[in-house]
């Protein structure tokens, strides 16, 4: 029961953190950030910014209610590697910690799941 306590807490906490800090000031300035946002991938601003906005936003909501965990930790993660080693890649490892913390979080939900007190282990399927 702890651990199911423990991947709660690291879902609900991670999801919210980085839904309200990231995920939703990107979603709420949308067009104003469109013309400008990094592009690392070269695929351009707006194209970025749309995953950037999908998955910070829209895969972290599911990240908080436990909806395929395990699946939506993957966009999640590679957002944060995109950041930590394109976005950050030349900055101080202060530029980069935070990246790298939800790297490691999203990494550890990808192999756990979302636990006992999530929505796939409420409807039986495996996260």
């Amino acid at each position: 029961m702890y651990n199911d306590l423990g991947l709660l807490i690291l879902r609900v906490s991670v999801g919210l953190t980085m839904l309200l800090g990231h995920g939703w000031p990107k979603l709420a300035n949308f067009t104003a950030k469109s013309l400008t946002f990094s592009d690392p991938l070269g695929v351009g601003h707006q194209i970025s910014l749309t995953l950037a906005v999908t998955t910070e936003f829209f895969c972290s909501l599911a990240l908080i209610i436990g909806v395929a965990t395990r699946w939506v930790s993957i966009p999640l993660l590679v957002t944060m590697l995109v950041a930590l080693f394109l976005v950050h890649g030349a900055d101080p490892w202060r530029n980069k910690e935070l990246a790298a913390m939800y790297a490691i979080c999203y990494a550890a939900l990808m192999f756990t799941g979302g636990g006992k007190f999530s929505l796939d282990s409420i409807f039986g399927k495996k996260s």
